[in-house]
């Protein structure tokens, strides 16, 4: 006979409430569901609920939503070598405050301050103004130009016959109304140079029709001589670095460059010789006059922007390959300055101070030969127009805007041209 059952085992075996292992895989199963509903629906429970990584170890949320994150690269903006936000949002350490700017470095053949000059176009808070250049402000205007295909053939088929047309190995960039023309007619003196009197454009209009085109219209050289030409507009033209550096990465490149106020001052005066009609510098210069909002996308205004413009060039050439010109010092020292480009082209010092004479009525040098006794011959009368008068209010924005670019075009590289010095002696 079967001893009676113990109550107590009786009462846990055949009690309503389940066994304490099923109970705990019950509340498991529940947990799992709930995370599960969690995940899938992006719920606002606890953190753990709401981040997976954080459960598994994985990087941050933040990490997971960078694509640089997830593949061990850097930051976004260390990328782009550009500075924290915070560095972004404040020029204190352009204007000279006690944050030190960090010293240019090089991506590939770049060299670039720490804070690119399109990054600060793209801030809220832009350099010394607010600036009203959005999305396609920058698009590139076009350039004025009197050159026409007539010009540009009959300045090929003027060369003498002996010798050959060879691509240049030297270039006049840019900039507009920054002393071009009188840098090419100086170097131009010298016996080793040939240089295309006229405008070619080939980098930023002509280039569908090919190099040979592009040959033809050079002058005819010896041995020994070096054959150059100047287009100013290939400065601000997108696509010109990489073109020229297509035809030939040795290439030499000169940038004459001028106070980018004085400079839009006498780009606007050149177009108000050939359109009387158009609206006065102060109206053209900005979005808004009342909130300061200065109109970037104005080529005039937009073509003093040196360091967003040179960002471009140092992708596809060295600082040691392109020579800056100050335009202030081609006019009180022209031989000084000459010194330099024969030097960075790699010709004897032939033009010097004898080739010189300052004209007072015209406030510029015009040039002369030193064995001859004619007349000097100076720039045509479309040089050292008269400037109109300009609002001084105008004036001191306008010097506030492009201050910190300035800066930045002096750390790219590594000349002082004392721009602001001028102003504040005036």
């Amino acid at each position: 006979m079967a001893p009676p059952a113990q109550p107590g085992a009786q009462g846990g075996r055949g009690s309503k409430g389940p066994p304490a292992r099923k109970l705990l895989c019950m509340c498991s199963l529940s947990l799992c569901l709930t995370y599960l509903c969690y995940s899938l629906m992006g719920g606002t429970g606890p953190g753990a609920l709401r981040s997976p990584a954080g459960l598994r170890g994985s990087p941050a949320p933040s990490a997971l939503r960078s694509p640089a994150g997830l593949r061990g690269s850097p930051a976004p903006s260390a990328l782009r070598g550009s500075p924290a936000p915070s560095a972004l949002r404040s020029p204190a350490g352009l204007r000279g405050s006690s944050a030190t700017p960090a010293p240019p470095t090089r991506a590939s053949n770049a060299s670039r301050p720490g804070v690119s000059a399109a990054a600060w176009l793209r801030t809220a808070l832009a350099p010394g103004e607010v600036i009203a250049a959005q999305s396609g402000a920058f698009e590139r205007d076009p350039q004025e130009s009197s050159t026409t295909d007539e010009e540009l053939s009959r300045a090929g088929s003027t060369t003498p016959d002996y010798g050959e047309k060879r691509l240049p190995q030297a270039l006049i960039i840019g900039v507009k109304k920054g002393g071009t023309r009188a840098l090419l007619e100086a170097i131009r003196a010298h016996p080793d140079v040939r240089a295309v009197g006229v405008e070619p454009h080939f980098f930023d209009r002509n280039y569908e029709k090919g190099l040979e085109w592009y040959r033809n219209v050079m002058p005819k050289t010896l041995d020994g001589q070096i054959t150059m030409e100047k287009t100013p507009s290939y400065f601000v033209t997108n696509e010109a670095p990489k073109r020229i550096h297509s035809m030939a990465k040795d290439t030499k490149l000169i940038v004459v460059v001028r106070n980018p106020v004085t400079r839009a001052i006498s780009d606007y005066t050149q177009t108000l010789s050939k359109k009387p009609e158009i609206p006065t510098f102060e109206v053209l210069a900005f979005k808004n006059r009342t909130l300061g909002l200065i109109d970037a996308s104005w080529s005039a205004i937009r073509i003093g922007i040196y360091a967003l413009h040179l960002e471009n060039w140092l992708q596809y050439f060295p600082l040691s390959q392109i020579l800056f010109v100050s335009g202030e010092r081609l006019i009180i020292d022209p031989a000084g300055e000459m010194a330099k480009v024969q030097d960075f082209l790699g010709l004897r010092r032939i033009v010097t101070e004898k080739h010189f004479y300052f004209n007072k009525t015209k406030g510029f040098p015009c040039l002369k030969k030193p064995e001859d006794s004619s007349a000097p011959r100076c720039l045509g009368k479309s040089k050292g127009r008269t400037h109109p008068k300009i609002d001084p209010d105008v004036i001191h924005r306008l010097r506030k805007f492009y201050k910190p670019f300035n800066v930045m075009f002096y750390q790219m590289t590594g000349q002082d041209f004392q721009w602001e010095q001028e102003e504040s002696d005036k």
